[in-house]
């Protein structure tokens, strides 16, 4: 199975995107990190797919997912 490309949305200080990037970190992937405190365009991207300005969103693939939804995460990413 071939793993998506996967980019967090996040911020230095929310405690979430800390959080799962530390879980995809133990888990063995590799993640783009995005902060959407600086890069104008991935703010306005996040904004256009989730509907809201929340921290983290994970994307894997097209699919976006705002908060830290480790059932959702490890279902998409078949973590067992």
């Amino acid at each position: 199975m071939e793993i998506p490309k996967i980019r967090i949305f996040s911020t230095p200080s929310c405690p979430y995107c800390h959080t799962l990037k530390e879980f995809l970190t133990k888990k063995g992937f590799y993640f783009e990190d995005i902060d959407v405190g600086k890069d104008e365009q991935a703010r306005e991207l996040l904004i256009e797919k989730t509907g809201q300005m929340e921290v983290p969103v994970i994307a894997i693939g097209e699919e976006f997912i705002a908060g830290f939804d480790k059932k959702r995460i490890c279902a998409l990413l078949n973590i067992k």
